[in-house]
């Protein structure tokens, strides 16, 4: 493809909203997981800027390579777990639990068992553990109207215009009115904003075997379960045969390459990959790995930043980002609940998997994603005897 294929007005709004939503939403939780660790201010921005740099290089590259919307992220449960489990950890040893985390995956992915598990999950469980998980934010755009009602009535107005008359421009036109009106109405506050760009700080991994086995071992539970599971949901779902195995040991070795700089998981996407892999991010289906390299540009843009990134997302209001996430992903939603619903033999199934995933259930550390399969599954082998 030529440059200017690359630079399409809807897939570059598509990828600058993914990396705003995913920043805005849980780049706070990385820099308490670095506080967590003891980490200085300027390692609290290494470990940004090495979790930027790695998700722009693994999302362009494999964007690139497979031809296909392929969006990595930070493991954002991960970081929770990190911010509850690191008190009293030696940074040295936290950076040790992130390597040896990072090994488990690149392991899961050389021997291609996390890829036969993936293969198991019938696509109808898989298509309503997606709705589930996108749900809340559907549920949190229209909630924003009652602390910013002018600003949201707004954009969800544009919204409701732009997919009438201008579909292709929808999160652009979007982004656009929700920014002016923000501007306009003094919502924006960049009083803690400080240009920062810092560098990266390396940390000689030390390996005390409770750190491992406390937090190495979780961290990587986590981050196969939670994200890598609904990350190749969304991509399926979608119509994208991504090839499993390749993609979890690429994100499992450029964790290992970032992790002595703070980068401790790296993983697929799943709210923000929504957002890059329908209609609205490019018309046509096989071009749609466009906005996945926009995406992977942005966050090249916001590595180099390091500590300053999060100052910056904070200036938006909290309004602006529920409404631009909810409104992103309602056709997501609703493909992935029809989908979800289509098959009779299923529906039941699919319909637990959606409300036990929507639930927001967390049990042993693990998300509501996995429990939701789990619940689905057990539904699906019950009364599929009756079905056939």
């Amino acid at each position: 493809m030529a440059l200017k294929d690359f630079l399409h007005p809807p897939a570059i709004a598509a990828g600058f909203a993914a990396v705003l939503i995913g920043y805005s939403s849980s780049a706070v939780i990385v820099f308490q997981a670095a506080s967590a660790a003891g980490a200085s201010a300027a390692q609290a921005g290494s470990w940004m800027m090495a979790l930027g740099l790695g998700m722009g290089a693994t999302t362009i590259g494999l964007s690139l390579r497979y031809r296909m919307p392929i969006i990595t992220a930070w493991s954002t449960p991960g970081g929770a777990l990190l911010a509850t489990s690191l008190d009293g950890v030696a940074l040295a040893d936290a950076i040790g639990a992130f390597v040896f985390s990072a090994l488990l995956i690149t392991l899961a992915g050389a021997s291609g068992w996390f890829e036969r598990i993936i293969d198991r999950i019938p696509l109808a469980l898989a298509a309503a553990m997606l709705a589930g998980i996108l749900f809340q934010f559907g549920v949190n755009a229209f909630g924003a109207l009652q602390s910013e009602f002018t600003l949201v009535l707004a954009m969800l107005a544009t919204y409701l215009g732009a997919r009438r008359w201008l579909p292709r421009y929808t999160i652009i036109a979007v982004l656009a009115v929700g920014f002016v009106l923000c501007q306009i109405m003094g919502l924006l506050d960049f009083t803690r904003f400080r240009v920062d760009l810092g560098g990266p700080e390396f940390v000689m991994p030390g390996f005390s075997p409770q750190v491992l086995i406390g937090v190495g071992i979780p961290l990587f539970v986590v981050t196969m379960v939670s994200q890598n599971i609904p990350g190749f949901a969304v991509l399926r779902t979608s119509g994208y045969a991504a090839p499993i195995s390749p993609i979890v040991g690429a994100t499992g070795a450029a964790t290992l390459i970032t992790a002595p700089f703070g980068g401790f998981a790296l993983n697929l996407a799943a709210i923000t990959a929504a957002i890059c892999t329908g209609p609205e991010a490019h018309a046509d289906k096989e071009r749609r790995y466009v906005a996945g390299v926009s995406t992977g540009v942005f966050y090249l843009l916001l590595g180099l930043g390091g500590g300053a990134v999060a100052a910056l997302f904070a200036a938006f209001p909290a309004e602006f980002i529920l409404a631009l996430a909810g409104l992103a992903l309602l056709g997501t939603i609703g493909s992935s609940l029809a989908m979800a619903v289509a098959d009779d033999g299923s529906r039941e199934a699919a319909v637990i998997t959606f409300v036990v995933t929507a639930s927001g259930l967390e049990l042993f550390g693990i998300g509501a994603a996995f429990w939701g399969l789990v619940a689905g599954g057990a539904t699906l082998l019950i009364l599929q005897p009756r079905n056939a």
